[in-house]
């Protein structure tokens, strides 16, 4: 049995670690409303711009499509941009995109495919490497800007456009997670590039003229598309991490607290019984004088 100054320095311990966990959980409260509203407010432009790109594509076929939509014309080599946080402490959040991200590279293994990887953020670097070191390729290194916006997700769609065109892959996925509350971020994933035309796009659509043609405007409209989508993306995932993060940190205190009940009981009963064994031995020398 531990001592009593063993046991009053064991609850000291859990308090302090329970004034920083919940210190974080008020942190990721307050940035969690910030994150959320960014988030939610960039969900409108994405889906209105994918419904305009799809508008035009469907009336863009063969030769004149260009690369971005119409892609490489084979479908052997794919790249999986895995979006992952930077810090820790928030649950089992970059675990669970870690787990779709190789299930998804696991399923196009299957088929036969040739997998790469592009990892966004450090906190998937480790995992992801562990099981397909020789697939992990080129990345972005998030971690030395304090809130990643559009500019980051403009550097990245760069660098895979640019890989797209000198051939080092056929189609890009997209894992990331998607904000749903703070308890719940559903790790989501899409096709990046070549960009997606819904098969429907024309149904319904009106009758509409474009200047300049089609071509052109799909030149700008895919390049913007692709950085919409990363930047929603890093903003889903500064909203997910501060969820999970108020989650974990609050489970982490309710946690400290039951501890140091339990502590403090045990810190009691056994001062209940040095006092009591003490009381028994003046008692006994009383009695022998």
């Amino acid at each position: 049995m531990a001592s009593l100054k063993e046991l009053k320095g064991r609850i000291d311990s859990v308090k302090s670690t329970q004034k920083i966990t919940k210190a974080k959980q008020m942190v990721a409260a307050a940035k969690l409303r910030k994150a959320q509203a960014a988030a939610e407010a960039a969900r409108p432009y994405a889906e209105r711009l994918g419904a305009v790109m799809a508008s035009i594509a469907s009336k863009v076929s063969g030769d004149g499509a260009p690369k971005l939509l119409a892609g490489t014309g084979a479908n052997q080599r794919h790249l999986l941009v895995v979006v992952n946080t930077d810090k820790g402490l928030c649950g089992g959040l970059n675990a669970n995109i870690v787990k779709a991200a190789k299930a998804k590279a696991r399923e196009l293994i299957a088929e036969g495919k040739d997998v790469q990887f592009y990892l966004v953020g450090k906190k998937g670097r480790a995992p992801i490497r562990r099981d397909y070191a020789d697939k992990v390729g080129e990345g972005f290194d998030t971690s030395t800007v304090r809130n990643p916006g559009f500019a980051e997700a403009e550097q990245i769609a760069a660098q895979l456009v640019e890989m797209f065109d000198a051939g080092k892959y056929d189609v890009a996925h997209l894992v990331y997670p998607t904000f749903k509350s703070a308890l719940a971020q559903d790790p989501t994933a899409v096709q990046l590039i070549p960009v997606p035309a819904p098969a429907d796009a024309a149904a319904g659509s009106a009758v509409v003229e474009y200047e300049p043609g089609e071509e052109e405007i799909l030149e700008e409209l895919l390049p913007r598309y692709v950085k919409t989508q990363l930047f929603g993306a890093l903003l889903e995932r500064e909203a997910s991490e501060q969820g999970a993060s108020m989650t974990a940190m609050d489970n982490a205190t309710r946690n400290a607290g039951d501890l140091i009940n339990r502590l403090t009981i045990e810190y009691n009963r056994s001062r209940q019984a040095a006092i009591t064994t003490e009381l028994v031995e003046i008692i006994s020398g009383a009695e022998a004088l």
